[in-house]
Order: C-alpha cells, then structure tokens, then sequence
C-alpha cells in the first residue's frame, strides 16, 4: 500500500472535502482519505496509481500538488457508517437552515440572507451526493450530481437578475435584524456542522486540529451580519445587495465544481 500525500491550496471547508471524496470514489484501490483542512493537506492509503489520482484531483481545479508518494506499512480499517451518520448529520442541519434563510430572507426582502440560503443549499447537495457516492452507482451519482449543479446555477442566476433589478429600481430596506439574527443562528449551525467534522477526522486521522478552522460559510455569515448592521448604519439597502451577489457568484462558483463530477 501507498501514502501519498497533496496539498491542495482551494480546499478550505467541508464542501471541497466532500467534492474530493465523490471525485476519488470512481476509482478502485483507494482505502482511506485523511483531510487536515486548516493545512490544506490530503493524505491518501491506496493502491492506486499516482497518475490517476493526482489527474482526477487536477479536474476540480483546487490549485494541488504532489508532496510525496511512499510505501506504507499502515493497517487501514475500513468503515463507512460512522461518515455516514455524520453526512446524514450535517446535511439535515444545512437544509433546515436552507428553509429558515430562505424564507426569512424573503420576508425581509434579504438578498443576502436569500444568496447564504442557497450556499446552504450547496452544502447540503454536496453532502447528499457524499451519501449517494457510499451507497450508490456511479451513473446515479453522476445523474444527481449533473441536475443538481444546473438546479443551483439557475438559483443563483434568478438571484443575481434580482440584485440587478433593485440595483437599478426603488426597493423597501431590508430588515437589518432579521438579517443579523438569523445570520447569527446560521453561524453557530455552521460551527456545529465544522465542530463534528473536525472531531470525525481527529478521531480517524488522529489529527492534532484542536480549534475550528474558518471557512468559508462563516465568512459568509459574517458578511451577512456585517451588510445587516451597514444597512441600518446608512439607510440603505445597497450593502445587503453587494453581499448578496458576492455569496450568488459563490455559489455559481461551486455549483461548476458539482457539474465536473458529472462528467
């Protein structure tokens, strides 16, 4: 058996790591994924070939590369219901906070708590097609995977007309509060779903990760709650639009990353 070890400068949350997994699960002779996020690290047991891999990962565009590839005397122990458990996990916690920031997002007319519901939305379409790559074919995963990334682009493209058409048009100011405490909720969800995967891959990996890494959806959140306190601070509903289309083009961003497992 092989350790092969990458660095892979993009993967920064759990959503790359779960693109990674579904990626590599096409291919045979791969025992164990060990991901350290805060160090942007992945760590293979394999008896794969390098070349594959090293090119399937090369597909998503994640800015990797190669720091070693050695014989290993490691034992690996292969079981999938504890991930899958935790998958089932975070994916429920992503969807209900997908339903809670859309709806209030559209209440109080919210571009921004409307774009982090779909980056919510992302997530939990990440985490599904995980599940789907453990239990499933390939085909299926690669037909979920395809409806999927054009669903979210189409969201996120209706958004984005949306922004446009305040941008240029009269609009009623967003409710600040509602932005700042619904975006609050979703930040500690966020840490929820980061503390429980950050646990899962200390206890696998044994990694010596001892705090929670920033990822992109708390940054998010973060701009949510900033755009939120900017809107009541100037009276204007420009901040909230400006978070807004920045989280869309996220999203668009990953939805592309989802359509390349498709292929």
């Amino acid at each position: 058996m092989k350790k092969t070890v990458f660095k892979i400068s993009k993967m920064d949350c759990p959503s790359e790591e779960n693109l990674i997994k579904m990626k590599l699960s096409d291919i045979d002779g791969i025992k164990q994924l060990d991901f350290d996020l805060e160090e942007r690290i992945l760590i293979l047991y394999h008896n794969a070939d390098v070349d594959t891999i090293s090119n399937a990962i090369k597909e998503l565009k994640l800015n990797e590369s190669l720091i070693s590839s050695e014989e290993t005397d490691t034992i690996i122990i292969e079981s999938t219901s504890n991930q899958s458990k935790l998958l089932w996990t975070v994916l429920v916690i992503n969807f209900v906070f997908f339903i809670i920031e859309m709806s209030t997002g559209l209440i109080s007319k919210s571009m921004g708590l409307v774009a982090d519901s779909l980056d919510m939305l992302a997530d939990s379409f990440v985490y599904g097609l995980s599940l789907i790559a453990v239990g499933g074919t390939v085909l299926k995963k690669k037909r979920i995977a395809k409806y999927a990334g054009y669903f979210q682009i189409t969201l996120a493209i209706i958004g984005i007309v949306e922004v446009i058409r305040r941008f240029l048009g009269y609009e009623a100011l967003p409710v600040f509060s509602t932005m700042i405490i619904v975006s609050i909720f979703a930040l500690i969800a966020n840490g929820i779903c980061l503390y429980l995967l950050q646990k899962s891959k200390s206890q696998e990996a044994h990694m010596r990760a001892s705090m929670i890494f920033t990822s992109n959806d708390i940054i998010i959140n973060l701009g949510v709650i900033a755009a939120g306190v900017l809107v009541n601070w100037l009276h204007s509903g420009i901040p909230d639009l400006i978070i807004g289309i920045i989280v869309f083009g996220l999203v668009i961003q990953g939805a592309f990353r989802i359509l390349k497992l498709s292929k």
